[in-house]
């Protein structure tokens, strides 16, 4: 596996670990449909985050509107909708962005909720 399969894996588990942390469950994990995927699928309460995991070994330089493309969106929706359908889902539905940078030996985790909205 390449390596920057493997520190995207560890990302996603910071990620998953962080949310935990703040009381959510996580549902699933790189929920794929059709050409889309959705890297933590977690709910707090009656919210049902959609999560995009953006990891990096330096700093997180790029502006998120130029990392999460229109068309990231617009699957990551499609896979949300689906989601809830499939699963009889009667919830508010949020998208999230966790960014993950490794600095030195340590992360930086950032939760960015409502990172941007269905439409």
């Amino acid at each position: 596996m390449a390596e920057h399969n493997t520190f995207g894996m560890l990302g996603e588990q910071k990620a998953v670990a962080h949310l935990e942390g703040k009381g959510y469950k996580i549902c699933h994990r790189n929920y794929r449909y059709l050409s889309a995927e959705i890297d933590i699928v977690a709910q707090k309460d009656d919210v049902l985050a959609i999560v995009e995991v953006k990891s990096r070994n330096t700093g997180f330089l790029e502006d998120i509107s130029t990392v999460i493309t229109t068309k990231k969106i617009k699957l990551l929706t499609m896979a949300a909708n689906q989601y809830i359908e499939k699963n009889d889902l009667d919830v508010e539905v949020r998208f999230d962005v966790i960014t993950v940078v490794k600095r030195g030996q340590k992360f930086e985790i950032e939760h960015i909720e409502g990172a941007f909205y269905h439409f």
